[in-house]
């Protein structure tokens, strides 16, 4: 029988640690880049945390750190001593179990001689039983709207739906975390409003913890239930800024709403005066 997403979310289990525990902790990171006289320190003493099932997006000036800080947070960065990071209670050595990453270039991800269908397999093969693909694959596929463009290859179809297919490749592993760099960034506006809208609606219904990236501060309060402002560099959180606006939310009555319009006051604000120091 296929599962649906509220399959997918109870089949993740519950994480060692306890349903108390947050999902990443981070305590003074700092991360070095380059060598001898060319390295450089990009983060510094960074601290924070991200609850289970929380949405969480890390906005800052362009170059000033965030792809490096979830690339940490993915286990893909080495750190300098005394960082300390962990998932779920457990110290964040290397890559995790559980946590995919989607990036902005989706074109670049996606095989061109393998199909739709296929390239979402991709992530899956070699790690679930075969038995399980055709499921798993048919339920990513369904889930973000592309269950009728599985034999398709990557060259005949638009942008939005090569993102849509990346998503699916990650659903597909069913994670527990989503750290997502800049994903919708390259797209057109109302493309994007579409992919926020699913987004929101896998989140919702997979309870998966998001950590997203992005220079879109619109789309920041949008998709967030915190939004966290990057000083620097090297970077370090400036600012936690809970959004309390209620859900779902729908691109024309939240950007309307005046609470949606002091947040993005605020954060334009917040990020400009860093900017210009």
């Amino acid at each position: 029988m296929m599962r649906n997403s509220t399959d997918i979310a109870a089949s993740q289990g519950s994480p060692p640690g306890g349903q108390s525990t947050p999902a990443f902790e981070c305590v003074d990171v700092s991360v070095r880049l380059g060598a001898g006289t060319n390295s450089r320190v990009v983060i510094d003493g960074l601290t924070f945390s991200v609850k289970r099932g929380e949405f969480v997006t890390l906005v800052g000036a362009s170059g000033i750190g965030k792809t490096t800080i979830l690339r940490t947070l993915g286990g893909l960065q080495a750190t300098e001593p005394p960082s300390r990071i962990s998932l779920h209670g457990e110290p964040v050595t290397g890559p995790s179990r559980g946590v995919v990453l989607v990036f902005q270039d989706y074109l670049s991800s996606l095989l061109p001689w393998r199909t739709v269908e296929k390239n979402v397999r991709l992530g899956i093969e070699g790690k679930v039983p075969k038995g399980e693909y055709s499921e798993r694959v048919g339920t990513a596929l369904r889930s973000v709207g592309l269950a009728d463009r599985a034999g398709d290859y990557p060259a005949h179809l638009s942008g939005g739906m090569q993102q849509r297919v990346q998503l699916a490749r990650a659903l597909a592993m069913e994670p527990a975390v989503l750290l997502m760099d800049e994903p919708f960034g390259a797209l057109d506006a109302m493309t994007k409003a579409q992919l926020q809208d699913e987004l929101q609606k896998l989140h919702d219904q997979m309870q998966m913890t998001i950590v997203f990236v992005t220079h879109d501060i619109e789309e920041a309060i949008y998709l967030s239930d915190r939004v966290l402002v990057l000083g620097g560099p090297p970077a370090h959180v400036t600012e936690s800024l809970t959004i309390d606006l209620p859900r779902p939310r729908e691109q024309l009555v939240t950007k309307e709403m005046p609470g949606y319009l002091k947040y993005r006051h605020h954060l334009y604000e917040a990020i400009a005066k860093r900017h210009q120091h």
